[in-house]
């Protein structure tokens, strides 16, 4: 899992800036109305909206826009009505992405997607192309600060996760099926650890090298592409050098 510890440490590194946080609103509104429609609009009795919800406070959307969503999703007022899409490419050098969105024009969305690749080099792909590179997993992080990350990993364990990474100083990371999340989640919290985060997610099953030419144009490609608003979620399988990883996540 250490390429995706990369990634995460990553993403924790940038933040959400105040330009992009709208966006990010947008997005995670979106999200909790699919799951409204799919599921009902309560969050205890749909394991999904959970989810979502949740994301909206971790960016710390207010409650009132997470309300706003789930009734117009669920039939409190007027709403888009949107449908899960995957996409997969190849990105420079032939890394493998897959991009999950959620759309209301699959047309324009796959247009804007395509456009992104062919800019960087890369090529969208037909169904099936790399998804079979990826697998779904459940995770959940918690900060190391506090936590005696051992005791963390025999807990999250013994409630039923595949794996626990704590090489990070600053959060471990705790891999499940994606349907054990909810039973480890629940277990964790009981015990009185701190969960941060808990997400269903893609995770690539093995990584590629590429040098730090290539892993910076994959990197600008994945940054644009969860730049769309349609986009939720990319997932690429290629390892971050060393050298360009303490520069983006310093």
């Amino acid at each position: 899992m250490s390429g995706h510890s990369k990634w995460s440490t990553i993403k924790r590194a940038k933040g959400v800036t105040d330009a992009k946080r709208s966006a990010v609103f947008t997005k995670v509104a979106r999200e909790i109305s699919v799951a409204a429609r799919a599921g009902g609009g309560d969050p205890d009795a749909n394991y999904r909206l959970r989810l979502a919800v949740d994301k909206a406070r971790s960016v710390n959307m207010p409650m009132d826009n997470i309300k706003r969503a789930i009734d117009k999703a669920t039939g409190g007022g007027e709403a888009e009505v949107f449908e899960d899409i995957v996409y997969e490419g190849y990105g420079p050098g032939g890394v493998a992405i897959l991009i999950e969105a959620q759309t209301d024009n699959k047309n324009r969305t796959a247009a804007d997607v395509r456009a992104l690749f062919t800019k960087a080099g890369g090529a969208l792909a037909g169904s099936g192309a790399v998804a079979w590179q990826f697998e779904p997993r459940g995770l959940i992080t918690i900060p190391a600060k506090g936590q005696d990350p051992d005791d963390v990993a025999l807990l999250a364990i013994d409630a039923g996760a595949d794996d626990v990474d704590t090489s990070d100083s600053d959060t471990v990371e705790v891999y499940t099926t994606p349907g054990a999340l909810e039973q480890v989640r629940k277990a964790l919290g009981t015990a009185g650890v701190p969960v941060e985060h808990a997400e269903s997610t893609m995770i690539a099953r093995n990584t590629v090298e590429v040098d730090e030419h290539r892993a910076r144009q994959n990197l600008k490609l994945v940054e644009a592409l969860e730049d769309l608003d349609d986009v939720q979620r990319v997932t690429a399988n290629f390892d971050i050098p060393e050298e360009l990883f303490a520069e983006v996540a310093g």
